[in-house]
């Protein structure tokens, strides 16, 4: 025990750095938790779509949707989510996949969502950068 307080007091800036890691790794999970969403990475959300009819939610402003989007995928920008959870209701009790640049508005969106009811909201990880460079088909133009 007194050789590991010898190595903190010496090395305090190591173990401080590992503190932050173990501080990160262990919260971005727990709140993906809290906030009632999984996220899934690009593979995992095509198995959804494919084998359970999972609905994918593209929350990007309507120029990024226009510019390539997941093929059926249903925009609804997320500043203006709120006033289209209405027409989202038929898939209240299905899985829906949240989609964004990175994922970060997605992350807002799905915890919304779960908020509002939704049983199996999923955060897309790292977003259409990800599904991009997992060479995913997209769609260009309006549906």
């Amino acid at each position: 025990m007194q050789q590991l307080s010898t190595f903190v007091i010496a090395h305090w800036e190591l173990f401080l750095a590992l503190v932050i890691i173990l501080a990160l790794l262990l919260t971005s999970g727990l709140s993906q938790k809290m906030l009632g969403f999984k996220e899934v990475e690009p593979q995992e959300a095509v198995r959804l779509i494919n084998q359970q009819g999972a609905t994918v939610l593209d929350v990007r402003e309507e120029k990024e949707f226009h510019e390539g989007h997941i093929v059926h995928a249903i925009s609804a920008p997320l500043e203006n989510l709120e006033a289209r959870l209405p027409a989202l209701e038929d898939y209240k009790d299905k899985p829906i996949i949240i989609a964004c640049q990175t994922g970060e508005r997605s992350a807002r969106a799905a915890a919304l969502l779960r908020k509002q009811g939704f049983t199996t909201p999923y955060k897309l990880a790292g977003g259409l950068r990800a599904w991009r460079e997992a060479k995913l088909p997209l769609s260009k133009g309006r549906l």
